[in-house]
């Protein structure tokens, strides 16, 4: 069975936008996805890149035709709840943070979903603390507990290593996919992820 890896960040739309359809490649595949999550901001500033925001700014008709992409994946794959969000960009650092406190109790993929809706299905404005508080305890989470564990330096720490060990093997942006350490990057190489997990011979 082949090692599957979903390197993201709450603040990227085309991870949000692929992390909606996962399930269809894990059902189709029988495999797991691993979530990794890492900073976009900290990728960003280990490899010299960009947001494409910045990258497309003043290039004629490429954000139009970004765009296009963009609702072409979501009639394609029948995304039914995406909005951009208004208070883009959202500085993602306490809820990356959060999703490696959420993995350390063994509830990232909930937290995942709840955070990643707040993010661009109901937008919200994920970088204040009391609106993030909110979101968790509403999702069922003890809000209290999972803001307080962003603190610890345990969880400070793997986000960082988790960020830096993306970037060294080859990440530089998200979302990102290793198949068996082999790399994809963006929404639109699932198809490409899913072939190589089902390739014959692996």
């Amino acid at each position: 069975m082949a090692k599957v890896e979903f390197h993201f960040d709450f603040g990227s739309p085309n991870a949000y936008l692929a992390h909606l359809v996962i399930p269809e490649v894990e059902r189709r595949t029988g495999t797991k996805f691993e979530y990794v999550p890492i900073l976009l901001g900290g990728v960003f500033k280990l490899t010299n890149n960009r947001s494409p925001a910045e990258k497309m700014a003043g290039i004629k008709n490429r954000l139009e035709y970004e765009r296009l992409e963009m609702q072409r994946f979501i009639r394609r794959h029948n995304v039914a709840s995406f909005t951009f969000n208004p208070y883009f960009p959202v500085n993602t650092l306490l809820i990356m943070r959060g999703a490696v406190a959420a993995e350390l109790e063994g509830v990232l993929a909930p937290y995942v979903d709840a955070v990643f809706k707040a993010m661009w299905g109901e937008p919200k404005k994920m970088d204040d603390p009391e609106v993030v508080r909110a979101v968790l305890n509403d999702g069922g989470f003890d809000g209290e507990v999972l803001l307080a564990r962003t603190q610890d330096q345990a969880v400070k720490d793997r986000l960082m290593q988790n960020t830096q060990d993306s970037v060294a093997r080859g990440a530089f942006g998200s979302p990102t996919f290793f198949v068996d350490g082999e790399i994809f990057f963006g929404k639109d190489r699932l198809s490409e992820v899913e072939e190589e997990i089902v390739r014959p011979g692996r």
